[in-house]
């Protein structure tokens, strides 16, 4: 009886250790395993990310480089910064693929993925990719560029930055407005900057009892001694209406583009003083009232 417990003990004693062995070596499996893809794949990985961020680095000089000849050169800055930016996503994304590639992932895989999900997308968002037919037609076709002050869409300001999607504008009281660049492609647009020179139209509108032609010669005198307005195509001043209690000159000044705002308000500013100096006088609406009886009656008659 003895004999056989101690015999049983000693056989549970060897499959424990028979157990443990096992235990151990299949850690020492897993390690060893973990250690050659460390070794090979996990070296590639870290290579790999090293190659993206110096990649990257390159583009980013090259890009860099690029926006220096262009300027050094003078190309269109539209144009330039939309094909830096094309540029570099291209170029990081080629990058992306080669060291996915290099890793060891299946690149077509990875294509058919993205194909797939392009399509999706397209079909998801028609509209966007309208605005981005429109943004290639814009930098194509070039109806403005970056710094022009334009009108479109009911709005007005300077071209702050054209995408594919949306062009940026910021407006005379520095709100940024972004505009979809197929409407914007698709409707009229306003450019106020493709001439180097532009006309300020003003009207000014003096009393009948006025002499007109001698408020003509102020508003002209006026502009000749405007340092900013041009004498060729030489200021002009004419009567435009006949209104109810006024006389209606017309006038127009040419100026440099840049010039346009100060020229509108300094004219308004000095002929007004000019009239003042002068005696002309600039009407408000009022109404002639004929008495043809003994008394004439103005205005509601009201009843208690």
């Amino acid at each position: 009886m003895l004999f056989n417990l101690l015999a049983e003990s000693g056989s549970i004693a060897e499959s424990g250790e028979e157990a443990a062995a096992e235990t151990v070596t299949s850690v020492q499996g897993v390690l060893n395993r973990l250690a050659d893809w460390g070794m090979t794949v996990g070296i590639k990985i870290v290579f790999a990310l090293i190659l993206c961020v110096i990649g990257f680095a390159v583009i980013n000089m090259f890009v860099g480089w690029i926006k220096k000849i262009n300027i050094k050169r003078g190309f269109d800055k539209t144009l330039g910064v939309t094909l830096r930016k094309v540029i570099s996503v291209g170029l990081k994304i080629l990058l992306i693929m080669a060291l996915l590639g290099y890793v060891g992932i299946d690149i077509s895989g990875v294509a058919a993925l993205v194909t797939s999900l392009g399509v999706t997308i397209g079909l998801a968002l028609q509209g966007a990719l309208a605005n981005v037919a429109g943004g290639v037609l814009i930098v194509t076709l070039r109806p403005f560029r970056l710094d022009d002050f334009i009108e479109a869409q009911g709005i007005k300001g300077t071209v702050e930055d054209i995408r594919l999607v949306y062009t940026y504008v910021r407006t005379m009281d520095n709100k940024v407005v972004a505009l979809p660049n197929g409407t914007l492609a698709n409707g009229t647009i306003i450019n106020y900057s493709a001439k180097t020179s532009r006309r300020v139209d003003i009207r000014f509108n003096v009393s009948y009892d006025t002499d007109f032609k001698k408020a003509q010669e102020i508003v002209l005198d006026v502009a000749a001694k405007h340092k900013l307005i041009f004498n060729d195509p030489a200021p002009l001043c004419r009567i435009d209406a006949h209104n109810d209690s006024s006389i209606e000159l017309f006038s127009t000044f040419w100026c440099k583009t840049e010039d346009y705002w100060t020229v509108y308000f300094d004219m308004f500013e000095q002929v007004k003083t000019a009239f003042d100096e002068n005696g002309i006088t600039i009407p408000f609406n009022q109404l002639d009232v004929h008495i043809t009886g003994d008394k004439a009656l103005i205005g509601n008659d009201k009843k208690d």
